[in-house]
């Protein structure tokens, strides 16, 4: 952001004399922490990743807001509320009722949307329903006949999903050289089950044994596609000749069987399947494709039979939010100057056209709060899992901005997270909306640009996690430059930008020619190797869909499949079909890493000290101590997750849930093993005065001090303490993990490994969440990567960082259709003298002409 563009600060603070008094606060890190704040004001909370922001702004000051609120609730109805929790602090003076927009990586329902999440959809549905065009003698439908998530509305062949998933010959039988027996149909379920369809067959006469390919094809097609559920004699010990000998005998079988066609039991199995991992694995299976009845548009015929502005409903919910507005602006204009011809009685009665009026009018306005927040570039029908979490928050905060309160305390969560600086220019003019309508907004900010429009400043340090949880400062933002402890200040008032060193020289190129996918149509890119490439441009552009998909799915014929992502397998097939190719200097690479947001797990089970690897060496200590060898404990007794050593109360979890009948559940530490995970035998076993759980209690840095001579687990330990992880500890769930803290793991995961070969790193958004501090360390990481000769393409909104690059890729111009091209490419220097790109005038103040030097 530039601030040259941005309103001053408004001076109504020093009119306002009501203020948030907090005294005590200890929640998690908090150091008693006392401070006021003004109400009816910005007020940013700034410090480094892990220094107690969000302790303070959310576990104290929302937190206790919320429990506020809820003591005037029905005890059942509370109990039906997600609540924050009760905080630790003493007094808390001067509180509003208050309303939190977190950080959220995704939303599981399938079919939640842009149009439902901000309840544009409903609106437009009565739109349809009562001002739509309707083919002649069709009766009127109601609002729910346009929703694909309701019975009246879904198109009965696909309940509402928009595609079907179906089985072939060739999905289900890979390998037909395979005999039956071999398992030629992959898709049959394993085990007994297939066993048991096996044994079937041989009852009812197939022959199991002889290679698929040589069978009749009338036996193939009954065999994987018949409806019918014939049921025969199943012996399971016999051969197939005994067998038919055992049936003309009239030999008791074991049991009887009921045989179901291959087909049919695949997409049965699949829709029972509770579980992505499951869907996941039956899926090669399937082939999936547009519904042929609806078109993919998940309605019944009738309600795509009616139109507004010329489109159905589906098709209008496909627009951009920007052109939705102007499409239903200008169809609403035209209707209503063919309306002033008529006379003014005619006019009057036409009820349809002022119902039309009245709904376009309030959709417009609704959707004039999403564009101004900056997601204009989203349709309606984008599925919620495909978002990311900045763009989930920017929604709810533009309902809040829709329905127009006042006397709220509003609490973000880093508001400005994935916006391009244009954007977020938006951001901050919907933040003053919030507060000029009378509201307080409390805002956890690590952007600059944001941090310097604040009215109030609330500095917590001056470090992270035990060194951390003191309030530096509390009060205008110019009084920080007088705090030397702030590290925050040294940013905030840094008088002009580091001196950069000159642009590495590309060691080769990547080429990608006719990329398609998305909004990206037909694109040619050339990604250097050997270099730190930051790919630029604004929210929706197109830069997520080229680094995080398309990049990687035109590289993995060559240097193998990344894993698959169960939180994609919601996302529309036939939206995400890309095609293109790439050439250039391939046979000098050796891998490809994606590193994302996402979390390292979904379950509490998964920590840090799991995924990065170091957990299996803390196991092997203690299963080498002279009492795990007394006792035959080997390593997998120090894992929690494995009967014999965790805690049979908790199961390994370290707590239990209370039912309280109408209040909501609590979660408190196990009565048996006190939140250790272990029972009591494991917890015999030390090391050094340790036990297992003692370990996993250890932050990063108290553990790099701890096992400083064991050489394999402190490479761990040292890599995420140099990107600033210190604070964390070992065995903190992956679920309290935030986005920035998952993908900082997982390169330090990736950074302990002994390099083979150059690699590719694909990073989205690596700086995201992070203190400008944490961002340098960073920076640092991924600059020697490059230095070493691999390719490190990152997308990048912090044009602080985007300067320090060897090469940007800008993409755009504007987002969605207006995006997907190459507006610029070259050296920082080059595309900051690009008339044409709307990135060139924030990446030029960080530019120092002819700068030389080291990037320190």
């Amino acid at each position: 952001m530039n601030s040259d563009f941005l309103p001053t600060p408004s001076p109504r603070l020093h009119e306002s004399d009501g203020m948030i008094r907090v005294r005590g606060a200890n929640e998690n890190n908090l150091k008693h922490a006392d401070l006021d704040i003004p109400r009816d004001s910005l007020v940013v909370f700034t410090g480094v990743s892990g220094s107690g922001k969000s302790s303070l702004a959310f576990g104290t000051l929302y937190a206790e807001a919320q429990r506020r609120y809820l003591e005037s609730v029905a005890p059942y109805a509370r109990r039906l509320i997600q609540q924050a929790g009760t905080p630790q602090v003493e007094s808390i003076e001067g509180l509003p009722p208050a309303v939190g927009l977190q950080q959220q990586r995704s939303v599981p329902q399938e079919r939640s949307t842009v149009g439902s999440l901000t309840a544009v959809s409903n609106v437009l549905r009565m739109l349809y329903s009562r001002a739509g065009d309707y083919p002649e003698h069709q009766s009127m439908l109601y609002a729910e006949d346009f929703s694909p998530n309701t019975p009246q509305g879904a198109c009965p062949e696909c309940q509402g999903l928009g595609r079907i998933y179906d089985a072939t010959e060739e999905s289900m039988v890979p390998d037909p050289s395979l005999s039956i027996r071999q398992r030629a149909i992959a898709a049959w379920p394993g085990a007994w089950h297939g066993q048991n369809l096996r044994d079937i067959l041989i009852s009812l006469g197939y022959d199991v044994d002889k290679p698929w390919k040589d069978l009749p094809q009338k036996d193939r097609e009954w065999i994987l596609f018949t409806e019918e559920k014939p049921s025969a004699p199943v012996y399971p010990d016999l051969n197939h000749e005994e067998i038919q000998e055992a049936i003309r005998v009239g030999r008791r079988p074991d049991y009887m069987g009921n045989y179901t066609g291959a087909r049919r039991q695949l997409l049965n199995m699949y829709a029972s399947a509770d579980t992505p991992g499951r869907r996941q694995r039956l899926e090669p299976y399937l082939t999936v494709g547009p519904c042929p009845a609806c078109e993919g548009k998940r309605l019944k015929r009738e309600a795509l039979s009616v139109t507004f502005a010329g489109l159905d409903i589906a098709e209008l919910f496909r627009l951009p939010v920007a052109e939705l507005q102007q499409k239903l602006e200008s169809s609403v204009h035209a209707h209503t100057t063919e309306s002033a011809d008529r006379n003014a009685e005619q006019q009057r009665a036409s009820e349809k056209s002022l119902v039309a009026e009245r709904l376009v009018a309030d959709v417009s306005s609704r959707l004039e709060r999403l564009i101004a927040i900056g997601v204009g570039h989203l349709s309606l029908d984008r599925p919620a899992p495909t978002l990311s979490s900045g763009e989930l928050q920017r929604l709810r905060l533009a309902t809040q901005l829709i329905s127009k309160l006042f006397g709220v305390a509003y609490v973000l969560d880093e508001p400005s997270a994935g916006l391009h600086p244009a954007d977020g220019e938006a951001l901050l003019e919907s933040l003053a909306a919030l507060r000029d309508a009378g509201n307080s907004v409390l805002v956890v900010e690590h952007n600059l640009d944001v941090i310097k429009h604040a009215e109030w400043l609330v500095d917590i340090g001056p470090e992270a996690g035990e060194r951390g949880g003191r309030v530096l400062y509390s009060g205008p933002p110019e009084g920080l430059n007088k705090v030397e402890e702030s590290i925050t200040r040294r940013y905030l008032f840094a008088e002009a930008p580091a001196a950069l060193r000159e642009p590495r020289q590309p060691e080769g190129w990547l080429n990608v020619r006719q990329l398609s996918f998305n909004n990206l149509n037909e694109l040619d890119v050339d990604l250097p190797l050997g270099c730190l490439t930051a790919v630029t441009g604004v929210s929706g552009s197109g830069k997520s869909s080229l680094v995080s998909t398309a990049i990687p799915a035109l590289l993995a014929s060559r240097l193998g499949d990344l894993p698959a992502d169960p939180e994609e397998e919601n996302e529309d097939r036939e939206v995400r079909r890309l095609s293109g190719h790439v050439s250039g200097d391939l046979d000098t690479l050796r891998r490809l890493v994606r590193i994302d947001q996402k979390p390292i797990g979904r379950t509490p089970r998964s920590n840090l000290a799991t995924y990065t690897g170091l957990f299996d060496q803390v196991r092997k200590l203690f299963a080498d101590t002279p009492l795990s060898r007394e006792r035959g404990y080997k390593a997998g007794r120090f894992s929690f997750n494995v009967a014999a050593g965790r805690c049979p109360n908790c199961e390994g979890q370290g707590f239990v849930q209370i039912e309280l009948m109408f209040l909501s559940s609590l979660y408190v530490p196990c009565p048996e093993c006190g939140g250790a995970r272990y029972n009591a035998e494991t917890l015999d076993v030390t090391w050094n005065g340790m036990t297992v759980a003692d370990v996993l209690g250890l932050t990063v840095e108290k553990a790099a001090r701890v096992f400083a001579e064991q050489s394999a687990i402190s490479r761990a330990l040292s890599v995420l303490l140099d990107l600033g992880l210190g604070y964390l500890k070992l065995g903190q769930p992956a679920t309290e993990l935030s986005g920035g803290e998952s993908q900082r793991i997982k390169l330090a995961s990736e950074l302990q490994r002994t390099q083979r070969g150059r690699t590719v790193y694909l990073l989205d958004e690596p700086t995201n969440g992070l203190h400008p501090v944490d961002a340098d360390r960073l920076l640092r990481h991924l600059d020697a990567l490059a230095a070493a000769g691999h390719a490190v393409i990152m997308v990048e909104h912090n044009m602080r960082i985007a300067a320090q690059a060897d090469w940007i890729i800008d993409l755009g111009p504007g987002a969605a259709a207006q995006g997907g091209r190459i507006v610029t490419a070259g050296t920082p220097k080059e595309v900051a003298n690009d008339e044409n790109s709307r990135t060139a005038p924030y990446l030029s103040p960080h530019l120092v002409a002819g700068a030389g030097g080291s990037r320190e």
